[in-house]
């Protein structure tokens, strides 16, 4: 399907929670055109299994909420965001319900819904549909999406760049702009090849996160960082890249493909135990396997690395197999697929890179430095996460901050001219490549050094090898980019190294260790470091 026109007043680039709340929320005061990179239904939301946590219960409160979301974040949360996000949780879970999400209810009293406690939670506060909440999600807000006449949904093409005021001017040798002010992007249509030009009064980045620049992810392939490379190419400023967090439990199993085994298994009460049945959370932590998801990463990579072992194990046996298929029943059926009962067997399980507390730095309104542009979900940095997410605060952190962009957005409107004139894609003498080999070998090479020498436990050593293989290959990927024709495994391979250079860029940055970045040269936290890291590019 062509986009309709090449004007749009809202441009969303990204399918996920973000993407669809802000573009029905956008859809009452103006045109939105949301793009999909695949098909509609895929996104990182949608493999999200835990829920979204709000302060539901009467046993809890707002200042639980907060204080747990800040100890979680080592130090580096942003008050003011966290404050904002806890606060406005519980309406906009209800604003989930009123578009039609089914949230699981308690078994012996379907009057009340079913609260999960994930680890870094003192409360059961985890609203969820089953273990599939974000594939539930994700149903009921495509569907009220393509019942609004306002939204247009151009699946199979991915944003090329942001064509902001200041590159045309640059092109154009007009003087630039401060701040810099967005007129729209480049999208090329996966299936045709063409590149097609898109002007838009707002752009809203909602591309989610980067977890396919690690050789182990729980994220799907889609997941390449788009958004944080663009948003950096435009001149965004991005901040705390060095705090990727890799989820402890993902499936150990050839066959599994980064299958997640959600932490409210261990809030249901899972152990997490060596091949001997022996448990060793306690030996790391008081809170055992609900601490919060760094600590326990940290402890099993110890564990695989002091014993040579492939795997742990989560032990799930002390629940009845009914009980388990009731609360469970797409880990569970998943699990019994692949020839593991998880009602009489420990399940193996390895860390693996899941979300990136790193991204666009955002106001409190989700807007970056170039006016106009949003960035919100995981390719943000809004402050809520600060050097580790708490559990279940992401697709809340979507919810929030859609909202609060969507009406600084409305607000911009009268003043954001309606119709600019972005000039046509420039190929200029690329030429069809026969050489896809040298796409897919990058791409390995990429996540490869990444998981070995920016991964859970990182040394400088390890980060200056990285660094310097990541300089050589993005030299190598720009002249491949400017030689042949534009492809989507290209511009993903693109992006994947540009993510690459700023964690690695910001790891480096960071003398300490705090929350998710832990290096073996600086091994504690430095009060001196409660800042962001923070990288600006010079255009």
């Amino acid at each position: 399907m062509e986009p309709s026109s090449g004007h749009t007043d809202f441009l969303v680039l990204g399918a996920g929670v973000a993407g669809l709340m802000f573009a029905l929320e956008a859809a009452r005061h103006g045109r939105v055109l949301l793009v999909s990179k695949t098909d509609k239904e895929e996104s990182n939301t949608r493999y999200a299994q835990g829920g979204i946590a709000a302060v539901w219960s009467p046993e809890d409160n707002l200042e639980n909420h907060v204080t747990d979301t800040l100890v979680a974040g080592a130090g580096l949360c942003r008050r003011e965001a966290v404050e904002q996000t806890v606060r406005e949780a519980p309406e906009r879970v209800r604003a989930l319900i009123e578009r039609g999400v089914q949230f699981s209810r308690r078994e012996h009293d379907p009057s009340e819904y079913d609260l999960h406690r994930e680890g870094g939670h003192s409360k059961r506060r985890i609203l969820h549909a089953d273990d599939l909440t974000g594939a539930e999600i994700v149903r009921a807000l495509l569907a009220a999406a393509e019942a609004e006449p306002n939204v247009e949904i151009l699946e199979h093409h991915h944003a090329v760049d942001l064509v902001t005021h200041n590159s045309l001017a640059r092109r154009s040798g007009d003087v630039p702009e401060d701040p810099d002010r967005v007129l729209g992007a480049y999208l090329l249509d996966a299936k045709s090849g063409e590149v097609r030009a898109v002007s838009a009064r707002i752009v809203a980045l909602c591309t989610g996160g980067a977890g396919k620049v690690y050789l182990y992810t729980s994220n799907p392939d889609i997941a390449s960082g788009d958004g944080v490379a663009m948003a950096w190419r435009a001149g965004a400023r991005v901040a705390n890249m060095e705090f990727v967090q890799f989820h402890p439990t993902c499936l150990y199993h050839p066959h599994a493909k980064g299958f997640l085994i959600s932490e409210a298994l261990r809030g249901e009460g899972g152990k997490l135990v060596l091949n001997t049945g022996e448990r060793f959370m306690p030996r790391y932590d008081e809170r055992a396997e609900l601490a919060p998801r760094d600590i326990v990463a940290r402890a099993i990579d110890a564990e695989l690395k002091r014993r040579g072992d492939d795997c742990v194990y989560l032990d799930m046996t002390h629940l009845g197999r009914d009980e388990l298929q009731h609360k469970f029943p797409n880990i569970y059926a998943r699990c019994f697929e692949l020839g593991i009962d998880m009602a009489t067997h420990p399940i193996p399980v390895v860390p693996a890179a899941h979300y990136f507390c790193g991204g666009v730095q955002t106001d409190l309104a989700a807007e970056s430095n170039i006016r106009n542009l949003f960035a919100i979900g995981e390719c943000a940095s809004t402050g809520l996460h600060g050097a580790n997410r708490l559990a279940s605060n992401s697709l809340l952190e979507a919810l929030v901050f859609a909202r609060h962009a969507v009406l600084t957005a409305v607000e911009r409107l009268p003043d954001v001219p309606a119709h600019v004139e972005i000039p046509p894609w420039d190929p200029g003498r690329a030429v069809d490549s026969d050489e896809q080999v040298v796409i897919t070998q990058t791409w390995d090479e990429i996540r490869r050094f990444m998981w070995n020498y920016v991964g859970i436990v990182r040394s400088t050593r390890r980060l200056m090898r990285a660094r310097a293989r990541v300089e050589a290959v993005q030299e190598e990927i720009y002249d491949y980019y400017w030689d042949f024709t534009l492809t989507a495994p290209l511009l993903e391979l693109r992006n994947l190294a540009t993510v690459a250079d700023l964690v690695i860029s910001s790891a480096l940055r960071r003398r300490e260790s705090r929350g998710l970045h832990f290096t073996l040269d600086y091994p504690s936290s430095d009060p001196r470091w409660i800042q962001d890291t923070v990288l600006r590019r010079r255009l």
